[in-house]
């Protein structure tokens, strides 16, 4: 299929560099006229078109990749990226969320079992020394497209029969369903990682490639029940957060 064109703005001899001219008129093509997944010209073309050295178009290119704005398929061109998401702080399930968009949620489970977590872990969810809790590691996927991976302790007192559940379905779900619980308090930290081999591989992207990731730890009738943490891809998310003036009581954070 032909790529399409992009809007027929002019590069001119000026003050502001020719890659930057470029790197605009290709930003107002890309939001405006060309729905993600849409092919862009060849270096070779969009030079030809306005007048410029291919180094100046592979200028404007890799600033949009580093962007998010395009993105490179090896042997195959250059393509506008998908949208990012907003991924706004509140508590709600993976599924609950990716339904809310209109998009189907599925979900592989990668582990389960049962061990002594980390003392991080096991603080965080009110365990002794040496007493055990569920582990649950799995990746989540909406319209078929792997968006995260989590990997979470949960306190086998509050949450009893857990990997006894559906681990493909909501987990929030079921515990509401079978305990008649629901997690009725988040705490939550974010940070951003590069990707290692690993969930680099489960997302289907490459090692070293942003991620978001979320820790939470969230309670059930007032007592600590999950502790999970979530490498969210960072080219198909963004954090919204509304802000006012007011300051936080300090709390010393996540344990």
């Amino acid at each position: 299929m032909a790529a399409p064109n992009v809007t027929p703005d002019r590069v001119v001899n000026g003050p502001t560099p020719k890659h930057a001219q470029l790197r605009e008129i290709l930003r107002r093509a890309i939001e405006r006229e060309l729905p993600p997944g849409s092919p862009i010209p060849s270096e070779r073309e969009l030079a030809e078109r306005y007048g410029v050295s291919r180094l100046t178009v592979r200028s404007a290119i890799g600033k949009l990749v580093e962007e998010g704005l395009l993105t490179r398929a090896r042997g195959k061109g250059t393509f506008t990226a998908a949208r990012r998401m907003e991924l706004q702080l509140y508590l709600m399930s993976f599924t609950g969320d990716m339904r809310r968009r209109g998009l189907v949620p599925t979900t592989e489970l990668l582990e389960k079992d049962v061990r002594i977590p980390p003392p991080p872990n096991a603080q965080a969810l009110g365990l002794g020394a040496g007493q055990p809790a569920y582990r649950l590691a799995r990746l989540r996927r909406a319209d078929g497209v792997p968006l995260a991976v989590e990997r979470g302790w949960y306190h086998p007192g509050h949450v009893p029969g857990l990997l006894d559940f559906d681990l493909t379905q909501s987990l929030y779900e079921q515990i509401a369903r079978h305990h008649d619980l629901r997690f009725d308090h988040a705490r939550q930290t974010v940070w951003a990682e590069a990707a290692d081999r690993e969930t680099a591989r489960l997302l289907g992207i490459r090692a070293g490639d942003p991620l978001l990731v979320f820790r939470r730890i969230s309670t059930t009738r007032g007592e600590p029940a999950e502790d999970i943490t979530s490498w969210y891809r960072g080219d198909r998310y963004q954090v919204s957060m509304q802000l006012d003036p007011t300051v936080p009581a300090e709390d010393g954070g996540l344990p």
